[in-house]
């Protein structure tokens, strides 16, 4: 018997293929033969395949590629065509919004800005279409459909940053670029422009639900670990047929913290912690710039945040300690 080291290793049972239950849909049959990678199963299921994209698949995996592509050639042009640059530079490498003398434009100059907004309108088709794949694979199979609107959420903020927030604004130049640092600049750039984003109670509550998803996550998995000698990770089976794993987690939480959450609600917070985080982290870029201009006179108006001196400096000789 191997010792049941379940932060390291995990145990792999290994059986006939699974083809899950069949679709309510009609959308039959599932393609590819399934194989089993051993170390995909020290990740999870062992099992790849059989997979189903359908149309709606198919169509978001091309539009996807074709917002990929988009990008991925116009930074390759920024380094004239040279892969070693391409590869030394591709984090300080971007696709930027157009300017903002463009306005709302449907379709400026390609290479200022025009490849951004047909990148973008392929990349937001292929998300909508995999958003709606995804609450069609539900409905098939009969469950419920939180993935599609945790899913929601994200597409949420995206759409803020992206396509709602630049509208309101009147101009395109307001959105966010491609690429990784250059998203980052954009990011710390527009908290400076209005007042710092720290001010605002929503990116504030955002902040919550972001470390508060982390701990939920971590609870949760440590406790399912810790008691996975005891089977803890067949849920369904310790609730219908209670063994020694449930009792044991449940007991360690109330004298750790006074009460335990249930094996369904624990998920339940998890769930809407997650999506909190980019509902309220939408609501707050949204608002900025449209509603409030400066997050920090704001915060001071309502007694969030102290004010400086008049002077915005302050005199070293004033603060406690100083030599006189």
């Amino acid at each position: 018997m191997a010792t049941y080291q379940n932060i390291f290793t995990q145990v792999q049972l290994r059986g006939p293929a699974e083809f899950g239950p069949p679709a309510t849909d009609g959308s039959e049959p599932r393609t590819g033969q399934p194989f089993f990678l051993y170390w995909a199963g020290k990740l999870g299921n062992a099992q790849i395949g059989p997979i189903y994209l359908g149309y709606l698949g198919v169509a978001a995996l091309a539009f996807g590629i074709i917002a990929f592509e988009i990008i991925g050639l116009n930074m390759m042009a920024q380094v004239n065509w040279n892969p070693v640059q391409f590869v030394r530079q591709l984090f300080w490498l971007s696709l930027e919004p157009p300017g903002p003398q463009y306005g709302l434009t449907i379709l400026p100059p390609l290479n200022q800005g025009g490849w951004w907004l047909i990148a973008g309108f392929f990349l937001t088709a292929s998300i909508m279409l995999w958003w709606v794949r995804t609450y069609l694979r539900a409905r098939a199979l009969k469950m419920g459909t939180h993935v599609a609107w945790a899913f929601a959420s994200a597409i949420w903020l995206y759409l803020v940053l992206g396509f709602i927030r630049p509208v309101l604004m009147g101009s395109w130049s307001e959105a966010v670029p491609f690429g990784v640092f250059p998203h980052l600049d954009w990011t710390a750039a527009f908290s400076i422009r209005y007042g710092n984003l720290f001010y605002n109670p929503f990116h504030a509550l955002s902040i919550v639900f972001l470390y508060g998803s982390t701990l939920l996550f971590a609870m949760h998995g440590a406790t399912i670990l810790a008691v996975g000698r005891y089977g803890g990770e067949r849920e369904i089976e310790q609730i219908t047929d209670r063994g020694t794993a449930s009792e044991r987690a449940a007991l360690f939480w109330r004298w750790t913290m006074g009460f335990n959450a249930t094996m369904e609600s624990i998920h339940r917070w998890a769930w809407w912690f997650a999506v909190l985080t980019t509902l309220t982290g939408g609501i707050g870029i949204l608002l900025t710039g449209t509603v409030v201009d400066n997050w920090y006179l704001w915060a001071q108006q309502h007694g969030y945040a102290p004010a400086y001196p008049s002077t915005g400096t302050v005199d070293p000789a004033s603060l406690p300690g100083a030599p006189k």
